[in-house]
């Protein structure tokens, strides 16, 4: 009998589409299946936001773009599922169903709003804007429902460590989205300055219309890095770190951070010459995410006081990631930073990492996973 996924999508419908409440018994096979379309959606979700970025650096914004068409697809697929988990019950407790429910919401809305920003503003290539912010935190609100799902359901096997892996890269790859604007932008101005801009005339036009001035390179600057200096490494190291620290915990594996931030690294590494052939735009790649990678994991080694472990862990990762994008500015390329902005960045990354302890990880029962 032939079968594909039509023939097994209609075969777990017919199985298990029954009203039913969230948390119910959920067969092995089915929350496999389910957790597996999710890490398809996501992934769907991530290529399409991916190519994305390089497009809008290259033409200006189109809703059929390529890129949206596949970003779509994989929305469709994780409103699908969170519809498939509200209806059955089936592979989600309450919690975590709120979470898939509220997160596929908010990205829902941002949508709309999204587009109608886009229609009163113009270009809005800025990944800062207020509508990008709401689609990240829907994502991450969704991906947070996921996670404890995964947790809870998914089986024993030998996917269960690398399928939550997997889903903490997603979520690293939404905290470090918006930074792809610096990363991108930084390269953007070097190719003008080099007399052969990425981006098409027609953009590098209509980006200087919107400031009134002609296309030069102060127009170029302003297209391409009109956020202030500090923002890149206060936000991308301490939103990189508390998602490492958490994944850290979850997996409860020895180098479970590295891992993550080096799967996120390579991703883009892999990206890069894909981007490069197709004549995309290309970006800086953060290789420094490995170094607060090792930083979080060797904070988790020893037997610190959790609030010294915080204090040590900032430290560590406020000194190596700026010295790792200073190191990268000097050897390649990395987006232009405010050095004086480390202070910040370390008195809230070690706040922010002592909540972390005290609120999640000091109420959540130890769970040990187990992988066949």
């Amino acid at each position: 009998m032939k079968t594909g996924v039509v023939d097994r999508v209609a075969h777990y419908r017919d199985l298990y589409w029954e009203r039913g409440e969230p948390g119910r018994e959920t067969p092995t096979d089915l929350a496999a299946v389910l957790y597996r379309l999710w890490l398809a959606g996501l992934l769907l979700k991530l290529l399409g936001s991916s190519w994305d970025v390089a497009w809008h650096f290259k033409w200006l914004r189109d809703e059929l773009a390529p890129p949206h068409m596949i970003n779509t697809l994989g929305t469709a697929l994780v409103v699908g599922l969170t519809l498939f988990h509200t209806y059955t019950g089936y592979g989600a407790d309450r919690k975590a169903l709120r979470l898939m429910q509220w997160g596929t919401g908010v990205f829902l809305i941002a949508l709309p709003i999204d587009l109608i920003n886009h229609r009163v503003n113009g270009l809005d290539i800025t990944s800062w804007s207020g509508s990008h912010a709401l689609l990240y935190l829907g994502t991450a609100i969704m991906l947070a429902g996921a996670i404890r799902g995964w947790r809870q359901h998914y089986p024993a096997d030998r996917w269960r460590v690398p399928g939550l892996a997997a889903l903490w890269f997603f979520f690293l790859e939404n905290a470090w989205f918006p930074n792809q604007h610096q990363e991108y932008g930084v390269l953007e101005i070097a190719s003008w300055d080099r007399g052969d801009p990425y981006a098409e005339p027609i953009l590098l036009q209509f980006a200087a219309d919107q400031i009134g001035r002609p296309v030069d390179r102060q127009s170029v600057v302003q297209f391409s890095l009109p956020i202030a200096d500090w923002v890149y490494p206060v936000w991308g190291l301490v939103a990189a770190a508390l998602v490492l620290v958490l994944a850290r915990r979850t997996l409860d594996r020895r180098w479970a951070a590295t891992a993550v931030a080096g799967g996120y690294v390579a991703y883009r590494c892999l990206i890069w010459p894909l981007l490069a052939g197709a004549d995309f735009p290309l970006s800086a790649v953060p290789l420094f995410l490995l170094l607060i990678g090792l930083a979080v994991d060797a904070a988790h080694l020893g037997r610190l006081p959790a609030p010294l472990a915080a204090v040590v862990g900032a430290a560590a990762v406020t000194g190596l990631g700026y010295g790792g994008i200073w190191a990268q500015q000097s050897v390649d390329a990395a987006p232009p930073i405010s050095y004086p902005s480390a202070v910040a960045a370390f008195l809230v990354l070690a706040v922010l990492w002592l909540a972390v302890d005290r609120l999640v990880v000091r109420r959540t029962p130890r769970e040990t996973l187990v992988a066949a």
